[in-house]
This record gives structure tokens, C-alpha cells and sequence, in this order.
């Protein structure tokens, strides 16, 4: 199970996340100026904001949808691509029934509801500060409920408790599931792991942090099987390997920390689970964890389908249960982690057209890898044709190898901060020394230097520096 859904365990109360941050402090809030920025340029906005929004739902516009598409490529190049003992599978969003009482969903995948007996507002208990409510400040609650988080639907066009199905909470069973299939179609030797990519889905009572707690989001998990008795041995290299990635990826190693869960306060299915911690402006919260969960799970799919999930060695003739090792990341919780990170305000700006105005620039310091858009092309002004000619030549060859952007409007100054805002490593200028020389000038984001090279070379130069650590 994943990150979201150990921190919906009443046992996570260490963390209370300030639903009313957004109230306290506006103007120094950090989250209040990536949640601006982020619609402003086209990563996040509100879904169906046209009819006023739908709580924790959100759409991913044409700059965060490339954003989030380079997360998931460099995690499937980091532990499908690069590694030999990996998988991939993609499988549908509702399994059948049966899974989710095996797998301990439907008794257990509960959080306590409370209801205030003066608003009528619904609240998830372990949330509330000061056990207060957040709409009225009443401090009067009914005795709280288990409510479980599933999304309940029907399978046909008869909606009786025959036809009851759920959207998945979680990528991860249909890996315990598959396991027979994936293990004897690609002939796979223990140790071996099988990874996927998908949205989950989850009625949180507790909704907030902009997209940190949401009832659809995305998870990159593997679910990795190991011989019993190597199984600590593999869980402290799954930590390691996860949090590299992590830092990969361009989060300061200051901004994470670990956090090992007491045994009291594991999940029914977990021998040892560790969370990786990222600290938010709203405070240290999960990012993503990593547990031990034994054999737990190839277990009850083996009681509840009658199907032996079981590994057979050739080597030793042994026949038995693995145990299987879980590191599991949300890809949303990643890339506001991400955003959090790279933002930076500098004072004055960064050109001389903007110290002059005593401006504040916002700049995205993003990693090479998952920048959105890779380079801009600018013409040094738009009222000469031949620039602006000859800039759109240059765009065109870029195209076909990298995210490009073409932006004439404003002055180059101006052009250079917006493109700054969005996290663009690379800066193309077109300018009238281009026209005489054939050569442009390439701006690096991080350290603001400036190149001249060749239009012919630029294609290689540019694949070089995004291949530069």
C-alpha cells in the first residue's frame, strides 16, 4: 500500500496538516505561490473550475502534464529500463471484488469520521486542531465512525450487491495478483520485482495542501519478491535506492529525512515500514515510504482464489511463499515536491531591465531531466522580419529533438523571466549577428552564461548539456 494510504492510518497522527494554512499567513505562504504560479503557467488547475471546482480533483495543463510525463520516464528508466530484474505490467483501475477482501481493503482501508453537531460538516477526527471544527469553530462532535475510502461502483446495469465493484485504492495488488503470469511468462528468478505506473483512487475525508491529499492520483510502485531470510537485507537497499532517485531528481538532501514507523503502529500487513520525508511549506510529511510486507499478500490471494502464488527454485527444488519488499511513491506528492524545491524569488531580477524596475523574478530551478520545456527560442526583437524568420528556422530544426517554446512578444528581458518562471534550462536568442555569422546565442538558466554556437551544432551542443550532471 502506499504512502497516502499509510498516513490515512489514525496511528499517523504526527501529522497534522494545517488545512487552514492558506488563511494564516497569505503573503508569506509559500504553497499560496505555488498553487499561483501553478495555474498561472499552465501545470495545475482547479478541475471543472468553469462550474466552480470539485474538491480534490485537479488537471494537469500543458506544461504539468509534460512535468509530470518526464517524473514518470525517469522512473521507469531508473528501475525498468536500466535493470534486469524489473518488469512493467498496466492493468485496469477496477479488479474484481474478491481482491479487496483478501487484501484486507474492505475491513481495514478506514478513517474516523466525525460530524459537528452545529454546521453538520463532516471531518476526519485524527485532522482537526485543537479538535475544533474548521467551518464553525464548535468544539461539539458525534462519536466517530470508520469510514472506509474506497469509491464504490457497479459492475452491468443492475446496481445490487452482486454487481458491487471498487476503483483501486492502489496499484499494488494487481501485482500480487499477477504474479504467477509475470514470474512464468518472462521466466523471472527470485530476487524479482514488478513495477507499474497508475492512478488510485480515494473518497479522503481530509482533503488539502493543494495536490498532497487528493481522491485521484497517480503511484509508481514496485512490489519487489525476495527468498524469506533475505528480505532485511533487500528492504534497507530498497530504502537507499528510493531515496537516490529521490535526490536524482534535484531535492536538496536537507529537505528529506527518514522516519522509521514503531512496531505498534505498522499496518496489519507490514513487518517494517519506513517513510521518506519531505519538508513541505506546510511542514515534514510523508512522501513516500517503503515496507517490508512479508508474505502477507501472495498468501491471502492464495486462501481467497484457491490459486497457489508460490515460487518454485530450480536450483534448490524448494517450493514457497516469497516475501516481497514495497517501495511506493505518489507522483503528485513528487512533483509538488519538486516545485517546492526548484522555486526561488530573486530580488531585482536577473537583467538589466529588470534590476532597473526593482522587480522580484521567480525562477523554476528544475533538474535538466524533467524541465517541461527544455529550450525557448527567442528572435532579439519581433518588428524584423528576418529575425523573427530566421528564429522560426531555427524552432523548427529544434522541434523534432526537444520540448521547444517560441516566444517573440515583449521585450528580451521580459522573455527571458517568463521562460525562467516555467523552468527552462535553455535559452535560444536569434539575434543580427545570427544573420551574418550563423551563429545564436544559448543562455544557461542555473548560471545565466552565454555561448555563441553555431545553428548547425546546436542540436548536439544542447543534447550534451542536458546530458551534464
Amino acid at each position: 500500500m502506499s504512502p497516502a494510504e499509510r498516513d490515512s492510518s489514525p496511528t499517523k497522527s504526527r501529522f497534522l496538516f494545517l488545512n487552514k494554512l492558506d488563511r494564516i499567513n497569505p503573503v508569506e505562504n509559500l504553497m499560496q505561490k505555488i498553487v499561483s504560479l501553478a495555474k498561472r503557467r499552465g501545470f495545475i488547475f482547479q478541475s471543472s473550475e468553469i462550474y466552480g471546482g470539485i474538491e480534490a480533483f485537479w488537471d494537469y495543463g500543458p506544461l504539468g502534464s509534460l512535468l509530470k510525463n518526464n517524473i514518470k520516464q525517469e522512473w521507469l528508466k531508473t528501475f525498468v529500463q536500466k535493470r534486469e530484474d524489473i518488469v512493467l505490467i498496466d492493468t485496469p483501475i477496477i479488479m474484481h471484488p474478491k481482491t479487496w477482501e483478501a487484501s484486507g481493503h474492505l475491513k481495514n482501508f478506514t478513517d474516523p469520521l466525525v460530524e459537528c453537531k452545529n454546521c453538520h460538516g463532516r471531518f476526519r477526527e485524527d485532522h482537526l486542531i485543537k479538535k475544533e471544527c474548521p467551518n464553525c469553530g464548535k468544539k461539539d462532535f458525534t462519536p466517530s465512525k470508520q469510514f472506509n475510502l474506497m469509491f464504490k461502483t457497479f459492475l452491468g446495469p443492475v446496481e445490487d450487491d452482486s454487481h458491487i465493484a471498487y476503483l483501486r485504492p492502489e496499484t499494488a495488488q494487481s501485482m500480487f495478483t499477477d504474479f504467477n503470469l509475470a514470474q512464468e511468462s518472462m521466466r523471472l528468478k527470485l530476487p524479482f520485482g514488478i513495477a507499474q505506473i497508475g492512478r488510485s483512487f480515494r473518497n479522503e475525508i481530509t482533503t488539502g495542501n493543494f495536490i498532497f491529499r487528493s481522491r485521484e492520483f497517480e503511484q509508481a510502485e514496485i512490489e519487489y519478491f525476495v527468498k524469506p531470510g533475505e528480505d532485511e537485507k533487500f528492504f534497507e537497499e530498497w530504502v537507499d535506492n528510493w531515496e537516490n532517485f529521490i535526490l536524482n531528481l534535484g531535492i536538496k538532501k536537507e529537505n528529506l529525512r527518514r522516519y522509521e514507523h514503531k512496531k505498534e503502529a505498522l499496518s496489519h500487513y507490514s513487518k517494517r515500514t519506513i517513510d521518506i520525508e519531505y519538508k513541505y511549506p506546510f511542514g515534514w510529511a510523508e512522501l513516500t515510504g517503503i515496507a517490508n510486507r512479508t508474505n502477507y499478500d501472495l498468501s491471502q490471494h492464495s486462501k481467497f482464489s484457491g490459486k497457489e502464488l508460490v515460487y518454485f527454485d530450480e536450483e534448490t527444488k524448494e517450493k514457497y511463499t516469497p516475501f516481497v519488499i514495497e517501495p511506493s511513491l505518489g507522483i503528485d506528492r513528487l512533483l509538488l515536491a519538486l516545485l517546492c524545491d526548484a522555486y526561488q524569488e530573486i530580488e531585482g531580477g536577473r537583467t538589466e531591465t529588470t534590476k532597473s524596475a526593482k522587480e522580484t523574478e521567480i525562477v523554476l530551478k528544475l533538474n535538466k531531466k524533467i524541465a517541461p520545456v527544455k529550450v525557448a527560442v527567442l528572435p532579439l526583437v519581433k518588428n524584423k522580419p528576418e529575425l523573427v524568420k530566421k528564429a522560426k528556422e531555427v524552432y523548427q530544426l529544434l522541434k523534432p529533438h526537444f520540448i521547444c517554446q517560441y516566444d517573440e512578444v515583449g521585450s528580451i528581458g521580459r522573455r527571458y523571466r517568463r521562460i525562467d518562471e516555467i523552468g527552462c534550462p535553455f535559452a535560444i536568442t536569434v539575434d543580427f549577428e545570427t544573420l551574418e555569422k550563423g551563429d545564436v546565442t544559448l543562455r544557461n538558466r542555473d548560471t545565466m552564461k552565454q555561448e555563441r554556437v553555431k545553428v548547425e551544432e546546436l542540436v548536439k551542443a544542447i543534447k550534451e548539456k542536458l546530458e551534464e550532471e
